[in-house]
């Protein structure tokens, strides 16, 4: 499930996953390499996020002599507790359908 703020993903799967990343590690560079995804990309997504919503998602403060860090907003762990919680509700809503659908996929997964 995606949240659309105009042509913007504001939140989807992969948003929320380093959301979570980030609250479990206190570091955007530590959730994206938990990702597998650069620092860039990571940074870019967290900033989109923050412009997105009414508040920010994310507070993160600059390296130093302790080093930098990042957490969720209050903010940010009520958006994805929301979004966890509406991402539930869509997958009960459509279960039974989804175990129909994939009775017509072929079971084997195409080669890149």
């Amino acid at each position: 499930m995606r949240i659309l703020l105009g042509e913007a993903i504001a939140m989807g799967p992969g948003k929320a996953e380093l959301l979570e990343h980030i609250r479990d590690t206190g570091s955007i560079s530590a959730a994206a390499r938990r990702m597998k995804m650069s620092y860039r990309r990571a940074w870019l997504l967290v900033e989109a996020m923050n412009q997105c919503f009414r508040q920010p998602l994310v507070e993160s403060s600059k390296g130093g002599v302790h080093g930098g860090g990042a957490q969720l907003t209050s903010f940010g762990e009520e958006a994805l507790a929301r979004y966890r919680a509406m991402e539930a509700e869509a997958y009960q809503a459509v279960a039974a359908r989804m175990d129909e659908f994939r009775m017509l996929l072929s079971g084997q997964a195409p080669e890149d």
